[in-house]
C-alpha cells in the first residue's frame, strides 16, 4: 500500500481514537460489573498480606471511619481487578491504533513487546504481592509494646497496596524499555556494562523515592531485583541491539 492510501486526515484519526477509547471503556466497565459481583472474594485476596502480617492473636479486620469509606474500597477494588480483566482488550485495541502508521518491519515488534510488556509488568506486581507488601507489612505491624495493637483503615491500605504493586510493576518494565532504546539505536550493551556502578547507585535511589514506604526493608527489596533486571537488559540489548549503537560505541561518536 503507497504512503498516499496510508495517509488518514485529522478528523479521521480523532474518530477513530475516540471509537478504541470507547471500546477500552466499555471492556473495563464489562470487567468492572463482573468484578464487583465478586467483590468479597476478591478484597479477600486483596488484604491477604495485611492478614498474614499480622502477629497471631491480633484482630485482621481493616476499619472505616466515614461511613462510604468501605463501599468506596469495594469499587475501587473492582475497578482494578476489571481493568486487569479487560487489560487484552485494551492492549489489542491499541495495537489497532498504532499498526496502520508502522512500517512491515516495525510492526512484528509490536505483539512480542505487548505481550512481553504485559508478562513483566504483571511479574512485578505479583512479586510486589507475595513477596514484598507482605514482608514490609510484618515489618511494620510487629507491635513495639503490649499497649500497641496494629489498627489498618480501608483507605490507608488500598494507598499503600496499590501505590507499592503500581511501582513494582512499572520497574519490571526496563528490560521492554532497554529493548526499546536498543532497537533505536540508542543504547548497547557495551555502554550499559560501563556505566554498571552509577546504574547501582541509580537504582538504590529510585528505589528509596519510588518505594512509599521509608523502610530499608522494602527499598531493598525494590533494589535487588532491579539490580537482576539490570543484568538482563544488558543482555537483551546485546542480543538485540541495533547496529547503530554498537558502530556509534565503536567510533566514540
Amino acid at each position: 500500500m503507497s504512503d498516499e492510501e496510508n495517509k488518514m486526515p485529522l478528523f479521521q484519526h480523532l474518530e477513530e481514537l475516540r471509537s478504541r477509547i470507547l471500546l477500552c471503556g466499555l471492556a473495563i466497565g464489562v470487567g468492572f460489573v463482573l468484578c464487583y459481583c465478586f467483590k468479597d472474594r476478591i478484597f479477600d485476596i486483596f488484604i491477604m498480606p495485611w492478614v498474614k502480617a499480622l502477629p497471631a492473636g491480633q484482630p485482621y479486620k481493616l476499619i472505616y471511619t466515614v461511613p462510604y469509606e468501605a463501599f468506596l474500597a469495594e469499587m475501587e477494588v473492582s475497578f482494578i481487578a476489571g481493568t486487569i480483566l479487560a487489560s487484552p482488550v485494551v492492549l489489542w485495541q491499541i495495537w489497532r491504533f498504532i499498526a496502520p502508521g508502522l512500517y512491515e518491519n516495525e510492526k512484528k515488534y509490536i505483539l512480542p513487546v505487548i505481550f512481553f510488556s504485559s508478562l513483566f509488568f504483571v511479574s512485578g506486581v505479583l512479586f510486589g504481592y507475595f513477596v514484598v507488601v507482605p514482608v514490609a507489612f510484618k515489618f511494620f505491624a510487629s507491635p513495639s509494646s503490649p499497649y500497641i495493637t496494629p489498627m489498618m483503615s480501608i483507605d490507608k491500605y488500598l494507598s499503600f497496596a496499590e501505590k507499592m504493586l503500581l511501582c513494582f510493576g512499572l520497574v519490571f518494565e526496563l528490560p521492554v524499555f532497554a529493548f526499546f532504546l536498543a532497537k533505536l539505536g540508542i543504547l548497547s550493551a557495551d555502554f550499559l556494562r560501563r556505566k554498571r556502578k552509577w546504574a547501582i547507585v541509580l537504582i538504590f535511589i529510585l528505589a528509596a523515592v519510588l518505594t512509599p514506604s521509608p523502610d530499608i526493608v522494602s527499598q531493598l527489596l525494590m533494589a535487588l531485583p532491579l539490580l537482576v533486571l539490570y543484568e538482563l537488559s544488558v543482555w537483551i540489548v546485546y542480543f538485540f541491539g541495533g547496529k547503530s549503537a554498537e558502530v556509534a560505541e565503536e567510533t566514540g561518536e
